[in-house]
């Protein structure tokens, strides 16, 4: 099934993000990442991530744990939105700690190296892979009729009784 066709919710986006419920919850709230299929509309309902929202939730993460202020994280993330996503794979985001910096080719990257301060990358495509693989083993749910996509353990048997009551 095509990834665009799979949404994820809260526990699952959190898991594959390596980020708690309430970061999550934190960043929803406050327009850092939203989730893009389905918003939470209130008591008991349910945010539903794209995979791509994963993938930005665990590149925020990862820009957070090397010191980079969430001022300028929501910055990045802004320019991101703005960009569509759109060749998010091929992306290498830099930062010095102040700035973050949307590199997409070798060229880039050394013209940014050769400025002489610090900086660090992210290879979005190698964060991708990982989130890639990390929901494989977890459970999606179907945007148009969310049955709930059981990862590789036939043995989860919470799952198949949701299946069978839809």
């Amino acid at each position: 099934m095509a990834s665009e066709q799979i949404g994820y919710r809260g526990p699952t986006a959190c898991a594959a993000a390596g980020i708690t419920y309430r970061q999550l919850d934190y960043w929803a709230r406050t327009g850092l990442v939203e989730p893009s299929v389905r918003p939470a509309y209130g008591s008991g309902t349910q945010r539903l991530y794209s995979f791509r929202d994963v993938v930005v939730l665990k590149i925020v993460k990862r820009f957070l744990d090397t010191g980079v202020s969430l001022q300028n994280i929501r910055t990045a993330v802004q320019h991101l939105r703005e960009r569509g996503f759109r060749d998010l794979e091929r992306m290498t985001l830099m930062s010095d700690g102040a700035t973050v910096y949307e590199c997409t080719s070798p060229d880039e990257v050394h013209a940014l190296l050769q400025g002489g301060q610090g900086v660090f990358g992210i290879a979005v495509g190698v964060v991708w892979r990982d989130v890639e693989s990390a929901l494989s083993q977890l459970h999606g749910e179907r945007i148009d009729t969310g049955e709930t996509l059981v990862g590789p353990n036939p043995a989860d048997e919470l799952a198949r009784r949701r299946n069978r009551a839809v």
